[in-house]
């Protein structure tokens, strides 16, 4: 008698992706500083068991207004992007989309708004570091890691201009920080939550490709087995502690103080956003150390770099020339030399020899860094004291970062 499908036994679906602890060392070697700040003596294998198998999780939410926008045209249930658009100015939405909006306009009860408020001010003071380190450490930073990198290579990072994204992504980190932004329907909360959603689609087209061909609309095959879902929370986690924790000890390299009750106010800001962007709770943190702690296991959990690392980093370098700065036409060559100079400056000193070389980019002495030190110290420990001063940071940061969003903006056809 011929056995059917149901008599034999299906091997079980691999609890990691190939990629998981695949360049261990080279993690460990890279996370060094983030063991010691996190007090992480020993690997805790239990916490990289959740990292690992969180490379298969996604945001299901998410995913599943996903698959209602992608639904055949006439079906009953599909969501458009005019009825997206609509439900998060606060109009009339069907179904599906209401689960999603209920979703993210509820607010937990761990969320304190005036810590909020805070968080978005402290980032506001941090102004053009903030937007150093979060380009520096952690764009290009995390360049140096497989998947997330071939993702966004995949998605024409490459062929679709870094000038672009670069500008997005600048736009959204600033508005995060402006008053009341955060709350639900507010601009900031607005944007959060597209991103989410962006995040979702693309998941949903890259990891249910057409199974009868090896690419789906022009777009290579995504390898879940090597790397995990497109988008997943392991991924996730990664990225909103280049946000947190990251900012928070780069802008400390670079001699700004941020004393336990901005780093505090910091981390609570982040932890509501990575909660509207459908980060698990599992890695949602108010504590610094507890991020240092977790960035560093997720390091430990990271493949090696990929071919896409270079490219991207390398266009990152590329796209300084592409920025409008202010001054004469004539003044723009010069300062998109000293820029792309700038960048490579600090580069060196954030990221190391070693990395660079992986990055194909070009060393430099760590001239800019020897002359943000002092700048900063000046600035926040003298200027920066008391009520009058922290009023002036904010004003300067706001400049800062208005005149970064603005450098990078392009030219709207």
């Amino acid at each position: 008698m011929a056995s059917t499908t149901d008599d034999v036994e299906q091997p079980a679906a691999p609890a990691y992706p190939l990629r998981f602890r695949s360049a261990e060392a080279r993690g460990a070697r890279i996370g060094r500083p983030l063991r010691l700040l996190g007090r992480a003596r020993d690997v805790d294998e239990a916490l990289l068991d959740r990292i690992g198998r969180a490379f298969f999780e996604q945001d299901d939410a998410g995913a599943a207004l996903a698959a209602a926008m992608r639904l055949p045209v006439g079906t009953p249930g599909r969501v458009t992007h005019k009825q997206l658009r609509t439900a998060l100015a606060g109009g009339a939405m069907p179904e599906p989309l209401r689960r999603f909006l209920d979703e993210v306009t509820a607010v937990p009860d761990w969320v304190d708004w005036e810590l909020v408020e805070e968080g978005a001010a402290v980032q506001r003071r941090l102004g053009q570091n903030s937007s150093d380190v979060l380009l520096q450490l952690s764009l290009v930073g995390g360049y140096r890691f497989g998947g997330p990198t071939d993702l966004l290579a995949a998605t024409g990072a490459l062929t679709g201009g870094a000038l672009r994204r670069l500008e997005e992504t600048q736009e959204w980190t600033v508005g995060l920080s402006e008053p009341g932004a955060l709350r639900p329907y507010a601009p900031a909360w607005r944007a959060t939550v597209h991103v989410r959603l962006m995040h979702a689609l693309v998941n949903a087209s890259f990891a249910d490709p057409d199974p009868s061909t090896d690419r789906q609309g022009g777009r290579d095959r995504w390898d879940t087995a090597r790397w995990g879902l497109p988008i997943n929370q392991a991924d996730q986690a990664a990225t909103l502690g280049l946000f947190d924790g990251t900012q928070i000890f780069g802008c400390r390299a670079l001699g700004v103080p941020v004393p336990p009750s901005d780093s505090r106010a910091l981390m609570h800001l982040w932890r509501w956003v990575g909660h509207l962007l459908g980060v698990h709770p599992d890695f949602l943190v108010d504590d610094e150390w507890q991020r240092h702690r977790l960035n560093y296991h997720v390091l430990l959990a990271q493949a090696g770099i990929s071919e896409a690392g270079p490219l991207l980093a390398r266009a990152v370098v590329a796209a300084q020339a592409e920025r409008t700065y202010p001054g004469p036409s004539w003044w723009q060559p010069f300062r998109a030399g000293f820029e792309r100079e700038r960048l490579l400056s600090m580069l060196t000193t954030f990221l190391g020899v070693r990395s660079m070389r992986e990055l194909g980019l070009p060393l430099r002495p760590a001239w800019a860094h020897a002359y943000l030190l002092p700048l900063n110290t000046w600035r926040y420990r003298v200027l920066g004291r008391g009520r009058r001063g922290r009023e002036r940071l904010d004003r300067w940061g706001r400049r800062r970062s208005a005149a970064t969003v603005a450098s990078y903006r392009t030219v709207r056809s």
